[in-house]
This record gives C-alpha cells, structure tokens and sequence, in this order.
C-alpha cells in the first residue's frame, strides 16, 4: 500500500492524529513517509495547519499542502468565496503519485468527511482515492451515531468501488459510556472492515517523543501496531445484557 487515504464520517474527528499516529508507526518501522494535505481551511497564511502537526508528531517526515483557504467551510466553497481555484482530484492523484515514487507510504488525509466538494464539480476525496486506487482508512467517532455515520460511509465507497482498508476511532474517551462500549463490537459489523485502533482523547496534547512512543499502541498490526481489537473490546466490554455470539 504505497498509498493510504485517510478519511473519516465526519469533520473534527481525529484524522490528524490518526494520520501522526499511523506515520510515527511507520517512520518506527524505517519507512520512508510522505503526509499530503490536498486542502486546508479556516487557517491564515503562516498558520500550522494539520500536515505540519500530524509531521511535527510524527517525526521525520515529508509534508506536502496543496491549498490553503482562509474561511472554515468545505474546500470546494471556502475556494470559490476566496476567489482562489480549487484544489480537484486529479490534483491530488497527482500529487500522491509523484511522492509515492520518492517514498514507502503516502497518507493523504482528506478534509471533513468522504463526500465533502473540492471543487464546483463535486469532486471529493473519494474520487482521489478512485483515480489512485488506493484504499481508505475511516477514522470514526466512538460515541452514539456513530454507527450510522460509519454505515453511511463505507456505504458510499462500495458504490464507488474504492476500497475500505479498516476503520480507527479517532478519539477514544478515558471513561467511555455504554454506547462507546457497545460500539466497539458493532463497528466491525457495520462498516464491513476490521477496527484497526483507537486513538486516545487528547493524544494531541502529548509532546512528540511521547507520541511517537505510544503510537504503536493504538494501532493494529495492519497499520504496523500491536493493538489488540479483540482484546480492547473485552476490555471495555458492557456489564449485563447479551452478548455477540
């Protein structure tokens, strides 16, 4: 997988901690890797944006930004009232191909969720991830609706015929409550993927010799780790009721 894009069923879900972690793990391992952030928004220029703090946590590693917008809205928009173009797909496939040939890994990691416009053509990211071919990893909130949201999502990648590599709670809370807890055996089902992580609330927070340091933790062997799914789930398993046979 030269190539990973990470996506995620909604916005402000943890897809920049989850790209740090899944690069550190990587760059641990003696991987060369490239973190490209097709577009930014809400930021001034000289502003970190995600790809400098997913690589300043990471370690060494190669940022690339195609687009910075100042509004906070979908890039598609945020462009177009900046009187600035847009960044598209094929820009982005681009851009991940040219680093996949200098490197082991490119993550791409997308703004707000799957389907949220580039461009005034509806381009997304999951049209990146198609002109790529490569598969994309869902970063999914722990909590109530969450379910539905990750159903909704791996929903449109079938119907686009991208692939699913796995999914990765993007924020996993010190004192989970019981849809949490729940959500942790019915995710697998209804994303149709393994749960390949759980990034702890506030990883961000920790300084970067200790995120590095951790980062293997919180992810499955499929993303370099030693997460456990199976494990983390009888871990946090809920008290009473039935159980998945």
């Amino acid at each position: 997988m030269p190539v990973v894009v990470v996506s995620g069923t909604d916005t402000e879900i943890g897809k920049t901690m989850v790209t740090a972690a899944v690069a550190a793990t990587a760059v641990a391992a003696g991987r060369s890797v490239a973190l490209l952030k097709p577009a930014q928004t809400g930021l001034a220029p000289g502003e970190e944006g995600d790809v400098a703090l997913a690589g300043r946590l990471a370690g060494v590693v190669t940022t690339v930004e195609l687009g910075r917008f100042p509004e906070p809205l979908a890039p598609g928009t945020a462009a177009r009232r900046a009187g600035m173009a847009p960044v598209r797909p094929a820009d982005v496939a681009e851009a991940a191909e040219k680093l996949a040939a200098e490197h082991d890994l490119v993550l791409v990691e997308g703004a707000g969720g799957l389907l949220v416009r580039f461009d005034d053509e509806g381009g997304t990211v999951a049209d990146a991830a198609r002109l790529i071919d490569a598969p994309v990893l869902v970063v999914v909130r722990a909590g109530l609706g969450t379910l539905n949201t990750t159903a909704l999502t791996a929903e449109a990648l079938r119907h686009r015929g991208v692939s699913a590599l796995g999914t990765v709670i993007g924020s996993w809370p010190a004192a989970p409550d019981l849809a949490e807890r729940c959500n942790l055996a019915d995710l697998p089902e209804v994303a149709g993927v393994p749960l390949l992580g759980a990034v702890p609330h506030g990883a961000g927070a920790l300084g970067p010799a200790d995120f590095r340091a951790a980062a293997g933790r919180w992810l499955a062997p499929a993303l370099g780790g030693d997460f456990d799914a199976d494990a983390f789930g009888a871990r946090y398993a809920p008290p009473g009721g039935p159980r998945r046979p």
